[in-house]
């Protein structure tokens, strides 16, 4: 109806059965309505380049609204493909080699099952995964808080020995005051179950906690933290070194993903954040 030249808008109105008044209160609008989205846009914008590139839409909104803000989910979807900001969630990865079965030990106890994760510093979660670079392959090591997804303590080198667990151990207990009756677990991996590893984590008055044979799923807390490392800063630029990929990660464990990622579990808090938030609601000071 603004476009058009000829007839009167009451002409167009009744031609297009729409009212004149609502014709006329869109337009009175559109200047609103479009300050709206171009404020919105430069939000959109401000999170995601926030987020390094790897929050998506539904991340993105969640931050909004946690700060006190609207957020439509398609609103916000619709903006990001107009501008090309794609998650690195959204990009494809390499398909995972599949890890061999071995007999399950009987004696290794699973004492996550069943058990209700209510408070940091409860249970604490380890794994190994390779890190593909150029060079050849290189091994990270991290040790998180199963509450608050913290990393409280990694290692990396060129091969998967039991001291890269003990060096991953000792990143951890040389930054945090992790008390004694903490459960520790781990994978059946040979790493974990090496007797000078046990017996260090034994010394820490540590439980000893493990996943079945075959079964990533008990240790999903890993599986996750991993999947979202690679597709963050792994799959879409490989590493040409192994030193290259030692400082990328270090930089974003420490710079990106323990203090400024927000996730969805901790109500779009960073870890960090939601440790202070845990250990002020009951009082205690962060160890």
């Amino acid at each position: 109806m603004e476009a058009q030249t000829e007839g009167s808008i009451a002409k167009w109105a009744k031609a297009l059965q729409v009212s004149t008044s609502g014709y006329y209160t869109w337009l009175k609008e559109r200047a609103d309505r479009e300050a709206r989205y171009t404020a919105l846009t430069e939000m959109v914008g401000t999170i995601f380049e926030q987020g390094e590139g790897h929050y998506g839409a539904e991340r993105i909104c969640g931050v909004i609204r946690a700060e006190g803000g609207k957020a439509s989910f398609k609103k916000v979807k619709a903006i990001m493909d107009e501008n090309d900001w794609e998650s690195s969630h959204c990009k494809r990865k390499p398909r995972r080699a599949k890890k061999h079965r071995k007999a399950k030990n009987l004696e290794l106890k699973n004492l996550t099952r069943d058990i209700k994760i209510t408070h940091p510093f409860q249970v604490l979660v380890s794994d190994i995964s390779i890190i593909p670079t150029t060079e050849g392959k290189d091994y990270l090591c991290q040790i998180r808080d199963a509450h608050t997804n913290i990393v409280l303590g990694f290692a990396q080198q060129e091969r998967m020995t039991a001291d890269i667990v003990l060096k991953a151990m000792s990143s951890a207990q040389g930054r945090w005051q992790i008390p004694k009756g903490i459960i520790f677990h781990s994978d059946q991996g040979s790493q974990y179950t090496a007797k000078e590893v046990m017996g260090t984590i034994n010394a820490y008055g540590f439980q000893l906690s493990f996943s079945d044979v075959g079964k990533p799923g008990d240790n999903s807390w890993s599986e996750s933290f991993f999947s979202i490392l690679k597709k963050e800063i792994i799959h879409y630029k490989p590493c040409a070194t192994r030193e290259e990929a030692r400082q990328r990660i270090f930089e974003y464990i420490e710079t990106f993903y323990n203090t400024s990622r927000v996730q969805k579990r901790l109500g779009y808090l960073a870890p960090i954040q939601y440790l202070n938030q845990c250990l002020h609601e009951n009082a205690v000071s962060v160890p």
